[in-house]
């Protein structure tokens, strides 16, 4: 796909390895799974059609998931005129535009390519973003689309959720399957501690992209815009904002922290940003500011190209 976002090429190679590690992985814990389970076709189909159903569905599961809707232009006409200006300024097929009805401000995009991609913000967003702010938001979520990471990190996530699912069935398996004797015992064990190590290395490996596409994705939405200042004015405010939310209400939301602009996260201890899906805040505004020190930008309120 053809467009005018700035492609980054330490993105690709990033995204290149993980998906070859995770799939040295997947292969792994398949062939483990076929000999312990003595039934290779059983594996294979179910693994099979689990990542074509989560490489097809994903943009209807997420927006299911976060209470999202495809939206018309009548309903959110300044949400749509943003992105239709967006896509004409980076010459890319406009996605379809979905509103979900959440106090959090955020944004995500899903999709498996630009012809199946939905761009999704919240209500809580568009209520505290003014127009520069969304439009850099927008920008940097267009960029994950005309990146292709997001249909990557759909497909690298699938692995943990295989290795969840596998641990989980064969817990309560074993748990509601009456007696067992010592081999059952000795697969059950194994399968556990296969299906735990997979999660945590996919687990892993996904953070570490995860962190670097968004810095790609600031850059690009900001160079795309050639306003890094309206990109760091919305990472501020929904930062903010965020950390006000009670912590009980985020819960439901942190499972797709992976996919935010932000994550659905208060204040996080030390420990937590080195498994964090985002890089700090500080390091996203440091490049911003760099960006904007780069191409001379005035961060007075209205400066700038709108796209």
């Amino acid at each position: 796909m053809s467009n005018r976002f700035r492609s980054d090429p330490r993105l690709t190679v990033r995204m290149t390895v993980t998906l070859f590690l995770l799939g040295l992985l997947y292969v792994l814990f398949v062939a483990v799974l076929i000999a312990l389970l003595k039934s290779w076709v059983l594996v294979v189909v179910l693994a099979a059609g689990l990542l074509g159903a989560q490489y097809w569905f994903s943009d209807r599961v997420a927006l299911y998931a976060m209470r999202g809707r495809v939206v018309e232009r009548e309903e959110y006409p300044r949400l749509h005129g943003v992105v239709d200006r967006l896509c004409a300024v980076a010459d890319m097929p406009k996605p379809r535009v979905a509103v979900a009805h959440m106090e959090m401000p955020n944004a995500f995009a899903t999709g498996r390519n630009a012809d199946h991609a939905v761009v999704c913000v919240t209500t809580g967003m568009l209520r505290r973003l003014e127009p520069h702010e969304l439009e850099g938001v927008l920008a940097h979520e267009l960029s994950h689309v005309a990146h292709r990471d997001v249909a990557v990190m759909t497909v690298a996530s699938f692995l943990g959720v295989i290795a969840g699912l596998v641990a989980r069935f064969a817990f309560y398996s074993h748990v509601f399957g009456g007696r067992r004797d010592q081999n059952t015992a000795v697969v059950f064990s194994v399968i556990m501690g296969v299906s735990a190590a997979v999660y945590v290395l996919s687990f892993l490996l996904i953070r570490v992209l995860s962190r670097y596409r968004e810095l790609a994705a600031d850059r690009a939405g900001a160079l795309l815009t050639g306003r890094p200042s309206a990109l760091a004015s919305a990472l501020t405010r929904v930062t903010g904002d965020i950390a006000r939310i009670p912590t009980r209400d985020l819960r439901a939301s942190q499972a797709f922290n992976a996919f935010y602009f932000t994550p659905a996260l208060g204040g996080r201890p030390h420990l937590a940003r080195f498994f964090a899906t985002h890089p700090p805040l500080e390091q996203r505004l440091d490049q911003l500011g760099r960006i904007s020190a780069e191409l001379g930008e005035d961060s007075a309120p209205g400066s700038g190209k709108a796209g």
